[in-house]
């Protein structure tokens, strides 16, 4: 039997990467998923790539409507969730303060905490006591990295709406917390120079990139009885990154 038998579960943008090797483990421990993600063609790839015990709903998680549409489906298929990995993220790099833009605050901020708290708050009437809720956070949230600042922040503001819903859904006993990653090999870094790539590497004290199957296998933790204790907290998944 799988850590997450019987288990419904809902992650937002897993159509590639952390999230959709996320999907494919919480399946393979017995969970049903529902994925989202804006081009149904990725969705469609993604189902096929997971295989079974999966549901896609598209739509894109900084918009209310779609969030209805897919909280519309989740009731009709299953009645409920257990776990809720509000994935759905965007970001804008190497913005330093004096360009930033109100349309990259505003895509920026629209789905990192918009998109997150919308999400979160529409699946409350579906979500079962003693569920699991995770964010997905970054290293961003901690750090003070240069051209970052609303990236940086909208983290930040995920981490802290963490510590805030522990408290407000503590009766309830529904674990929030936060899953932050670090340099993870995925298609950002597909067109990155090997010399760009080498010097974020040189930082990171396990001297590599994190691999989408280490942040699924993070999420896995939290989204099971083996995390039963830790609510509130925010999980770096970064090779030391961010720890020293």
């Amino acid at each position: 039997m799988g850590k997450l038998e019987g288990k419904v579960a809902v992650i937002t943008a897993a159509t590639s990467g952390m999230a959709l090797a996320t999907a494919k483990l919480f399946v393979e421990e017995g969970a049903y998923v529902f994925i989202t993600g804006r081009r149904q063609k990725q969705l469609d790839d993604a189902v096929h790539s997971i295989g079974r015990n999966v549901t896609a709903v598209q739509g894109d998680a900084g918009n209310l409507a779609d969030l209805d549409r897919l909280y519309t489906t989740v009731k009709s298929e299953k009645g409920r969730i257990d776990i809720l990995f509000a994935s759905a993220g965007y970001g804008e790099f190497n913005v330093p303060i004096g360009a930033i833009t109100e349309e990259n605050y505003d895509k920026t901020f629209g789905t990192n905490v918009k998109g997150t708290l919308f999400t979160v708050q529409k699946a409350l009437p579906l979500l079962s006591d003693g569920a699991a809720v995770i964010m997905n956070g970054s290293i961003a949230g901690s750090k003070g990295l240069p051209g970052f600042s609303v990236y940086n922040a909208s983290k930040a503001a995920v981490r802290s709406l963490a510590r805030t819903w522990t408290n407000d859904l503590k009766d309830r006993k529904i674990r929030v917390n936060v899953l932050s990653p670090g340099p993870i090999d995925t298609a950002v870094f597909e067109n990155v120079p090997d010399e760009v790539k080498s010097g974020l590497i040189s930082f990171v004290p396990m001297g590599r990139l994190g691999r989408p199957g280490e942040i699924a296998t993070a999420a896995l933790f939290l989204a099971s009885s083996d995390s039963s204790f830790v609510t509130g907290i925010e999980l770096f998944v970064d090779g030391g990154l961010a720890q020293i």
